[in-house]
């Protein structure tokens, strides 16, 4: 079976994750190009990464038809015209988190996709993780019965940037940070999210508020079906990245995540117990994002049925809109009023 040619839009952080992904780890995909604005961006990718076009100019990555299918990794603002122009030139689309800063914006691009009649996956690789993937098959299987309360917490251990932090670049830390717990209570609760309420503040990193974001959010949340939840969204975690869940049953309990990542305990007298802790999202989803990328690839090759729909993607949007209007206003908001 010929490889699936894949082109990478972005070469920031997580572009450059992908285009390794896809070089190295996934077996029937190969990197044909990759396009940033950037030349330095384009001359460190390909120097690591011999045999790769780089375009400076992603409308040229688009018109290369060895390329069959795009990553795109982009700005959260520029989402919409990247993936409408992607689909337009009848390219396979991958696009990470979120869709785009607006429901609109995201309807746009929906609408352009079906037309096109191509494929659009939206990265939430959480689900490939094989404790949240153990716990929904838990969940299927009815281990702990009906689920009527789930917790889903994400902790960083430092800031990004100022100017990614602008809520007109990436959304915000609910957002941005949060669209990814609100992928998974819904997937865990088999529900909607049906309201909200969000209480912010910026405790650790004041600086935040210059460009109108926080460190630190708590989001309430009522779902269709009448069950419960809370997100914690935080990047004051000087600790390291925390990643956990709880989903509560009426037969039982799951407990989702782990802090510590080597197995190995010192024991002493004068220290007590000590252990490490995981750095980064790297470490902690280094093999979900793999799995991920695979996973797009085998739905174009293999017929395999996506694991994430575009109207996932647009509810977990929906939501995450809704609890940032909440931030806001300093209300309870109905998901269903976000219409645009």
């Amino acid at each position: 079976m010929a490889k699936l040619g894949v082109g990478v839009i972005g070469l920031g952080r997580m572009g450059r994750f992908y285009g390794n992904f896809v070089a190295q780890q996934v077996e029937n995909a190969r990197l044909v190009a990759v396009a940033d604005s950037l030349q330095t961006a384009r001359e460190d990718f390909v120097g690591r990464m011999g045999g790769v076009k780089a375009y400076a100019d992603y409308h040229d990555l688009l018109n290369d038809r060895e390329v069959e299918a795009v990553i795109i990794v982009t700005p959260t603002s520029t989402h919409r015209e990247v993936v409408i122009a992607a689909a337009e030139a009848k390219k396979a689309i991958f696009c990470e988190k979120p869709t785009a800063l607006t429901l609109k914006a995201t309807d746009d691009m929906l609408a352009a996709v079906e037309k096109a009649g191509v494929m659009f996956y939206v990265g939430f690789m959480r689900r490939f993780d094989k404790g949240c993937a153990a716990a929904r098959k838990k969940i299927d299987a009815g281990a702990i019965g009906d689920v009527v309360m789930v917790r889903s917490i994400g902790r960083d251990p430092f800031r990004t940037s100022l100017e990614y932090a602008n809520p007109a670049i990436s959304g915000g830390l609910i957002l941005d940070m949060a669209i990814h717990d609100f992928d998974l209570v819904r997937w865990y609760m088999g529900a909607e999210v049906e309201r909200v309420y969000t209480e912010v503040a910026s405790l650790v990193y004041p600086e935040l508020q210059t460009v109108g974001d926080v460190d630190n959010a708590m989001i309430n949340l009522r779902f269709t079906n009448g069950g419960l939840g809370n997100i914690e969204a935080t990047r004051t975690a000087p600790y390291g990245y925390d990643i956990q869940a709880t989903v509560v049953g009426t037969k039982g309990t799951l407990q989702i995540g782990y802090l510590q990542e080597t197995p190995l305990l010192l024991m002493t007298k004068e220290g007590g117990v000590q252990h490490d802790v995981v750095p980064h999202f790297p470490e902690r989803f280094g093999t979900a994002y793999t799995a991920q990328i695979a996973h797009f690839v085998d739905c174009l090759t293999l017929g395999v049925k996506p694991a994430v729909t575009p109207m996932d993607a647009r509810a977990s949007l929906q939501a995450a809109i809704a609890a940032t209007r909440s931030q806001h206003e300093g209300r309870v908001v109905y998901v269903n009023e976000v219409q645009d």
